[in-house]
């Protein structure tokens, strides 16, 4: 660890990095890839974290969690991610669903889905993209209707989602849909509880060539009747409760961007090391030594804006969190991709060997890139939100 960054943690913070590392370093990626390659879930690693209290550290303590923010719970992902055995469903289950339920949930949503989100027994996916909305989510179309009149009526929903990690090990999905306004008849996103089985929730599997355990779906929602207590939270808060999933969503994928990247340059590192084809390592050739010098500079700037996101948010201030946020995973994707690419680069022909296991992070490394939300897509906030710059969409 190191020294700048135990000046900026707690000692509680540092506490819980070196426990989980510690953690990690006993599954590490020999155990994600005999994962990856036998078709089967991270159930044992899942099960461990969340007995040790690490997946539900940021959830509320009155419902079994650890009663921390966004700042613990990306340390987990980070420091298991650098182990080599990064849980992509942490991003989703109690960092997106958690979250939102925990803020804005009913008391009864609270009860019934918080205390096993905390202690793991309980996980769910969360459904936002489209085919044809992209990162637009002002177009989304999946709707919900009332099917009568009154609060207690019930809901249909209808649409589709495509990109959804996880449905099939989760016990429901979070499905963000709209509703039609009473008063000025336009949509307004909503966000809904749909559990795995219910009737009209059908589920394809989409063909990746990405390799990772949470495997990729997409969501058909045919007429889906769920009862009123499905809705989370208020109607007419919708688009708060979506942002508030949304900025831990994007510190999360910064912390696992983060964690692949350092994993991939630790590899290096020690290849670098000890690696000689002339008279000296080839790590004290600076050809090699200073692209991965650099790679190690722009992941230690990237934790450190992730760090500044996770505070603001954690500090209630959801528009400094949503800025930092998306700079936190612009940041973390470049230094993520980059470092894996050094990395792979210096082994050489090595690196494309499954024995040094780097290979496939050159897809799995993407991810930061392209997910939650693209690249372009974050400079467009930047340029429009933070530089007021006007828009040409």
């Amino acid at each position: 660890m190191s020294t700048a960054r135990t000046v900026l943690e707690t000692e509680e913070h540092q506490a819980l990095r070196a426990a989980v590392a510690a953690l990690g370093k006993r599954y590490g990626r020999d155990y994600m890839t005999t994962v990856i390659r036998g078709g089967s879930h991270t159930d044992e690693l899942w099960a461990e974290a969340a007995k040790l209290g690490y997946l539900g550290v940021n959830l509320p303590e009155e419902y079994g969690g650890g009663g921390g923010g966004m700042a613990e719970l990306s340390i987990v992902l980070e420091e298991l991610g650098a182990a080599g055995s990064p849980l992509l469903m942490m991003i989703v289950s109690p960092a997106i669903c958690g979250t939102v339920i925990a803020r804005f949930g009913t008391d009864e949503q609270k009860q019934k889905w918080l205390p096993g989100l905390a202690d793991g027994s309980l996980t769910m996916a969360f459904g936002i993209t489209e085919p044809d909305a992209g990162s637009n989510s002002h177009r989304i179309t999946t709707t919900a209707r009332r099917d009568g009149t009154g609060p207690d009526a019930d809901w249909l929903l209808t649409g589709r989602k495509v990109f959804v990690s996880g449905v099939d090990m989760a016990d429901a999905t979070l499905i963000v849909g709209r509703t039609e306004d009473a008063r000025s008849g336009k949509l307004k996103p909503c966000l809904f509880i749909v559990p795995r089985e219910t009737p009209g929730f059908g589920r394809n599997r989409i063909d990746m060539e990405l390799h990772a355990p949470e495997k990729q779906f997409e969501l058909v929602l045919d007429d889906v009747r769920l009862p009123a207590d499905a809705l989370v939270g208020d109607e007419d808060a919708g688009l708060l409760q979506l942002f508030a999933g949304l900025n831990p969503e994007r510190i999360m994928t910064a912390a696992f961007g983060i964690g692949m990247g350092r994993f991939a340059l630790s590899k290096a590192v020690e290849y670098a090391r000890t690696r000689q084809v002339w008279k000296a390592p080839i790590g004290s050739h600076q050809a090699i030594a200073h692209p991965l010098a650099t790679a190690h500079i722009d992941l230690e700037l990237s934790r450190l804006m992730m760090q500044k996101a996770a505070r603001l948010y954690d500090d209630g201030d959801d528009v400094g969190a949503g800025e930092a946020a998306n700079m936190a995973k612009y940041a973390a994707g470049e230094a993520c991709v980059k470092a894996v690419d050094q990395a792979v680069h210096t082994l050489g022909g090595n690196g494309l060997t499954r024995e040094y296991g780097l290979a496939s992070l050159i897809t799995a490394s993407r991810v930061a890139r392209i997910a939650p939300v693209s690249r372009e897509m974050i400079l467009n906030y930047v340029s429009h939100q933070t530089l007021g710059l006007p828009k040409s969409y």
